[in-house]
């Protein structure tokens, strides 16, 4: 691994346009806007946080005792340092959590061991960090972060993912971390696949922008353009890169954090995901809720680059042709989905797509506004997509699977899951639209 970075082509400071947007001083070239700082008190991102990590807690305010929640592999990472550096300051509890999910169980848990603190440092990524966030936001604690790999774009979201009793995953409201610790030595020597999967969770800004786009254009829905405009230089950057993420370069992981830090900024701008989580993360979600006992227990990153490589095979074939869509009716099979889902999760679903579903003459109409925008917005989603070949290529690169089959998922579970995530959530991407054009059956047959 190299150790250092190259100072040619790194950042002079890796939060640079971050500390902008925390601070309250970016200016939004679209409009002249400027918006009011970020929830967070501070983003650090360094080559080294050694010596440092008892200076950046203090600096939040926080009083001892202290609680760390990590995981195993988490503690042994950075765990155990932060661990030591923070008994200078006070009294230091571990809480280290045996592999870990996201579920509401480990909610009750995790509430239950954090009484009586009133610091709270979270030391690891997806799970970890979700969990302890949505934790400290119901006991009404602040908490910080100290990342051990760029594996989600979580880290800086106002939501947390959680899977409810029902066996249903979704985003919650929950709160931003106080602070956010970034140390690139310690991010780049995670496991290679972790990185990886962040970079898949990275890789499907542009398939979510063309169903976001699209879905504003015929439906009206809101659209920021914001998240995307402080986003895609670094995207650029990281894409350039795809290899290094693999190869645990330090360079790679600090544009990788930049990318999944202004993602996650993005909601400060928007309130909602939509502008990085569309039809693709749908299908991730589906994975998580109902492989069961197929799942092979990859991450949500790595199931987002291989679903944003289906998307964009679904959006490529729609927008090929010239001809407007013709969309029919909607279909709810409320029995099917009890069948897959359960009856539970089911009606939760239900209440939500029922929202989005076209009867006749919502879908005539729908058809008359579709036939007159089609050239336009086909020309529009075709410039903001990049073709499915070159996000294929740049997920290969970085390490990540490109396939169900590459997951280690039955393929004909990954077909359902392509066939019915859009059941899941009121937001109309290109599955809807395949799904009632009657293509999206044949353009699954494809997936493998």
């Amino acid at each position: 691994r190299r150790r250092h970075l190259n100072l040619d082509s790194a950042p002079a400071n890796w939060t640079s346009l971050i500390d902008d947007i925390r601070e309250g001083r970016w200016i939004s070239p679209l409009n002249g806007k400027k918006y009011p700082p970020a929830p967070y008190e501070q983003i650090i991102m360094e080559e080294s946080l050694q010596g440092k990590e008892a200076n950046l807690v203090e600096s939040l305010g926080f009083q001892p005792p202290f609680a760390i929640v990590s995981d195993t592999n988490t503690h042994n990472a950075m765990g155990a340092r932060v661990a030591r550096a923070l008994t200078e300051l006070g009294p230091v509890t571990e809480i280290i959590l045996d592999k870990p999910h996201a579920d509401m169980a480990a909610v009750r848990d995790l509430k239950q061991k954090l009484t009586g603190f009133s610091s709270v440092i979270a030391v690891g990524s997806g799970t970890v960090n979700d969990l302890t966030k949505f934790a400290t936001f119901q006991n009404d604690r602040r908490y910080c972060v100290f990342a051990t790999a760029g594996s989600m774009n979580g880290y800086t979201s106002l939501t947390a993912s959680i899977t409810l009793d029902s066996g249903l995953k979704v985003s919650l409201p929950a709160q931003a971390p106080t602070g956010f610790f970034v140390d690139l030595e310690v991010c780049a020597a995670a496991p290679a696949y972790l990185n990886a999967a962040g970079f898949g969770d990275c890789l499907c800004r542009s398939v979510a922008q063309v169903d976001w786009w699209m879905s504003h254009r015929l439906l009206g829905s809101a659209y920021y353009h914001e998240p995307y405009v402080i986003e895609i230089p670094d995207e650029v950057f990281l894409m350039e890169r795809a290899v290094g993420i693999s190869k645990g370069d330090i360079e790679a992981v600090g544009y990788l954090f930049r990318v999944l830090t202004l993602c996650g900024l993005g909601i400060s701008f928007t309130g909602i995901s939509n502008h990085g989580s569309m039809g693709e993360h749908q299908i991730s979600h589906y994975i998580d809720c109902f492989a069961g006992d197929r799942h092979p227990g990859t991450l949500h990153g790595e199931q987002v680059g291989v679903a944003t490589l289906s998307m964009a095979r679904i959006q490529s074939k729609i927008l090929s042709s010239d001809t407007a869509p013709v969309l029919s009716p909607t279909q709810l099979d409320f029995e099917g989905m009890v069948v897959r889902m359960g009856e539970d999760v089911a009606t939760q679903c239900h209440a939500e797509i029922i929202k989005k579903a076209l009867n006749a003459k919502q879908a005539d109409a729908l058809n008359e506004k579709i036939e007159k925008l089609w050239p336009d917005l086909r020309r529009e989603c075709l410039d903001i997509a990049i073709p499915v070949e070159t996000l294929t290529q740049r997920l290969t690169l970085s390490g990540a699977p490109t396939t169900a089959r590459a997951l280690g998922l039955p393929t004909d579970f990954y077909r359902e899951a392509v066939s019915h995530a859009h059941e899941m959530r009121n937001r109309f991407s290109f599955a809807d639209i395949a799904d009632q054009t009657g293509q999206l059956t044949h353009l699954v047959s494809q997936e493998i």
